[in-house]
């Protein structure tokens, strides 16, 4: 069989990833570089210097192909980046003001006013709007800067803006993207009332089509400039589902979470999980399907923020700790907005001056919001979790791995390559060279590790998940 091969390209908040993968997994080479970031990276990135690092990157994947590799054999390309994230063009498709990321808290006013009309105008369809909705942010830049309204030409998400400079098609985005920018999913279409009372224009919209559509082809000047073919470009995909796909969670039952910067829960269904109020979203599943999650504000990013000590050290003395019985929920922002909705939480910091003990109750503390998650899922979808899928950074770690598994009772799978990036290639080869995206991640996911549930750690964890619980109660947070 003769090799295809396909890049996947990950904008994540504090950096960029690139991978060139073939057509059963294997990849050949990646390359990954951190983002020079400002203080206020969580509210505005330069979508220039996300283009100016990929645009870097790929070059480097190709010139590190050695001499013999077939460069005719790359078929596609696809990316994936952060969902909510936005950026108004010009009529020429420039960035006339920096990317508005997802976790900008500015948008908060605009938030609470479009999901009041959503509910009235669309009860029906997605109305979990806030802060970190893509259109709560469209709306806060016309509120912001009204003197720029008339310059904004097009809306793009983070990963359009990068399909866009790779093929020139900018108008064009896909089913995950449009969901929180306030697509109908079940109509498949830009509702009424987000030109007619959220005063967005038709004009600024993009076309919406299912993930995994080729959207265009590589230009001229930078297949030359790379020395590849004219490969077919691949519409992008939030960072959450492509962390799912890259975990092999797409078959319906299938669950994954996924933890990198933040805690995000996705799923397959084939009916819609409805949740009056809010913290779960479903998004539509290339096949038909439902994809239902949320992301949370907790994730990993408070261990490259708090912990400058050998991880690897940090990991092993963790499991001499665990359980520590001890309370903690390391939020690093104020607020959450999944699994719970409490724009007041602040963090739950352990009450030990130990590292290695406040490293350990941290995993903890997130396993348990990964639980609370899951038990409102089982609440409002009827189903239980049984096995659960794994990606992003945190799934490197074991002990965290041990302790979810226990804190969840269920095995837990651990794909080969969990990236993001991962599953932007996936995406890329879903169309291309497969048939659909069930192949193409049956054919490419290999599932790395499993771990079984630890019973006595179950039955402690029971006892302290339910203390953890009872804080959260006491703090008004649930």
């Amino acid at each position: 069989m003769k090799r295809k091969y396909f890049l996947g390209i990950d904008i994540g908040t504090q950096g960029l990833r690139v991978i060139l993968a073939d057509q059963v997994g294997e990849v050949i080479v990646s390359k990954s570089k951190n983002f020079v970031l400002t203080e206020g990276f969580r509210k505005e990135q330069s979508p220039a210097m996300w283009w100016t690092d990929c645009f870097q990157l790929i070059g480097e994947i190709v010139a590190s192909l050695p001499s013999n590799f077939d460069r005719d054999s790359i078929v596609s390309a696809s990316v994936t980046s952060t969902s909510g994230t936005v950026i108004p063009l010009d009529i020429n498709h420039k960035p006339i003001h920096n990317a508005i990321m997802y976790s900008d808290p500015r948008s908060a006013e605009q938030g609470k006013r479009i999901k009041k009309l959503a509910t009235k105008y669309l009860p029906n369809g997605y109305t979990g709007f806030n802060t970190s909705s893509g259109l709560s942010k469209m709306r806060w830049y016309m509120d912001t800067f009204p003197s720029y309204v008339e310059q904004i030409g097009l809306w793009v998400h983070a990963s359009d803006f990068i399909v866009g400079n790779l093929s020139g098609n900018y108008r064009v985005t896909d089913y995950t993207n449009a969901l929180k920018s306030g697509y109908d999913l079940d109509n498949l279409v830009w509702p009424a009332y987000i030109f007619e009372k959220v005063g967005l224009r038709k004009e600024w919209m993009q076309e919406v089509v299912p993930s995994g559509s080729v959207v265009g082809r590589l230009t001229k000047e930078l297949a030359e400039y790379w020395g590849i073919p004219t490969i077919e470009i691949v519409v992008g995909i939030t960072d959450g589902c492509a962390s799912q796909i890259a975990s092999g969670a797409v078959n319906p039952g299938d669950w994954n979470t996924t933890i990198g910067t933040t805690l995000v829960i996705k799923g397959v269904t084939k009916n819609q999980v409805i949740d009056p109020l809010g913290r779960l979203y479903n998004h539509r599943h290339p096949e038909g399907y439902w994809m239902p999650g949320g992301a949370s504000n907790t994730g990993a990013d408070w261990i490259s923020l708090d912990f400058e000590a050998d991880l690897t050290a940090l990991n092993v003395a963790a499991e001499k700790m665990i359980p520590t019985g001890l309370l903690a929920w390391p939020l690093k922002q104020k607020g959450e907005r999944y699994p719970i909705i409490a724009p007041q939480a602040e963090a739950i910091v352990p009450e030990t001056s130990a590292e290695s003990q406040r490293y350990a109750a941290n995993l903890e503390g997130v396993a348990f919001i990964e639980r609370l998650a899951y038990e409102i899922i089982s609440e409002l979808s009827g189903e239980k979790l049984s096995v659960l899928y794994t990606a992003g950074g945190g799934s490197n770690s074991d002990v965290w791995l041990t302790i979810r598994s226990a804190v969840l009772g269920v095995p837990i799978y651990k794909c080969k390559e969990t990236s993001g990036a991962f599953g932007a290639a996936i995406m890329a080869a879903s169309q291309t060279y497969y048939n659909s995206l069930t192949e193409a991640a049956k054919r490419m996911s290999v599932i790395e590790k499993t771990v079984q549930p630890n019973q006595e750690l179950m039955i402690a964890y029971d006892d302290q998940y339910r203390l953890f619980k009872e804080k959260l109660r006491t703090l008004k947070y649930i």
